[in-house]
């Protein structure tokens, strides 16, 4: 006796948002990566095929981050001074994306400047074809200064410009709409603030094909099932057909992970926990598989080894569509 498998026929989708901009398109990408068009909660093909698989992100940083974990610095010890050489290197490891992360200091102890910031983005550009994301270190000051003249200086590369928050969105997102960029909002694991915040930068006439959600999160064991929860929550408001969360998302695994103790850390432990390197990449795949399934179109990862066992994840779940 067949058996008939309830599907539910959402009205709402994802939007698709594109990020980077070729040639002919006024850019000087090789390519460009599309995002969204879910019609369907994650990997329910059986409802809808999946629009566009997620995708992976590097992250690199413009001079050699003293905060990330030795095991980070040793995997990368050959290119973590050099940002080009850097995304060259993600790029060769199978990176869908880079992120350039900016901190509070430049290359010494001197404060982060928008000259060697611009120069930071060009040189990375230089170096790799892929779209480019290009993070501030969060505090709204810093993140008008530096990002305003990064997007003048890169006009219609279509990069993603963050973070995008509720103290600063005016500016960047002003930033964004004049020089063809994107947008990252950031808010807090609430699903009303990411929706507020996505309202916020619409009135200002960014459309939301321009728009990249990041609702933030946890790492395994470190608030992960919240992260979870918000994100899922908004994936079914989108399907629902609630226009201002019908946005991709994207978060950072590789940054929450990295900075626990688990991770971090590698004498002092107890013995049980295994060996170090091994310990940093499995807390890394397996939170940024259980945020994929959550709803996330793109994942920010630290490690290649981590790269290469999310993208096996991603081709696993994707598999399904075509038994």
């Amino acid at each position: 006796m067949p058996i008939d498998i309830p599907m539910d026929n959402w009205p709402g989708s994802v939007k698709t948002v594109t990020l980077g901009a070729t040639s002919d398109q006024g850019g000087t990408r090789s390519s460009t990566v599309t995002i969204g068009g879910d019609q369907s909660l994650p990997f329910m093909h059986f409802e809808k095929p999946t629009a566009n698989r997620p995708v992976i992100a590097m992250e690199i940083a413009p001079a050699r981050p003293a905060e990330w974990s030795p095991v980070l610095l040793e995997t990368w010890s050959e290119v973590v001074d050099d940002p080009g050489a850097w995304a060259n290197a993600c790029e060769e490891a199978g990176a869908d994306l880079i992120v350039l992360q900016f901190g509070l200091k430049g290359a010494g102890d001197e404060p982060i400047a928008a000259d060697l910031a611009t120069s930071a983005v060009k040189t990375v550009l230089g170096a790799t074809g892929l779209p480019l994301v290009v993070l501030g270190p969060g505090q709204a000051e810093i993140d008008n200064a530096i990002l305003v003249p990064i997007a003048d200086e890169t006009k219609g590369e279509r990069l993603v410009l963050g973070l995008c928050e509720d103290g600063n969105y005016r500016t960047i997102v002003a930033s964004a709409m004049a020089n063809d960029h994107l947008v990252l909002g950031r808010t807090p694991m609430d699903v009303n603030l990411a929706k507020q915040l996505n309202i916020l930068m619409t009135d200002m006439g960014l459309p939301l094909d321009r728009i990249v959600m990041d609702p933030t999160t946890g790492a395994l064991g470190y608030g992960i099932e919240y992260g979870y929860s918000v994100m899922e929550r908004l994936r079914l408001a989108a399907l629902q057909g609630d226009a201002m969360t019908q946005l991709p998302m994207m978060v950072n695994p590789g940054f929450e992970t990295w900075k626990t103790k688990e991770s971090k850390v590698g004498e002092g432990v107890p013995e049980a926990w295994g060996e170090w390197t091994e310990r940093g990449v499995n807390w890394e795949t397996l939170t940024a598989v259980s945020l994929i399934e959550a709803g996330a179109n793109v994942v920010v990862l630290r490690h290649p080894d981590s790269l290469k066992r999310v993208r096996a994840a991603i081709d696993d779940l994707m598999a399904f569509e075509t038994v």
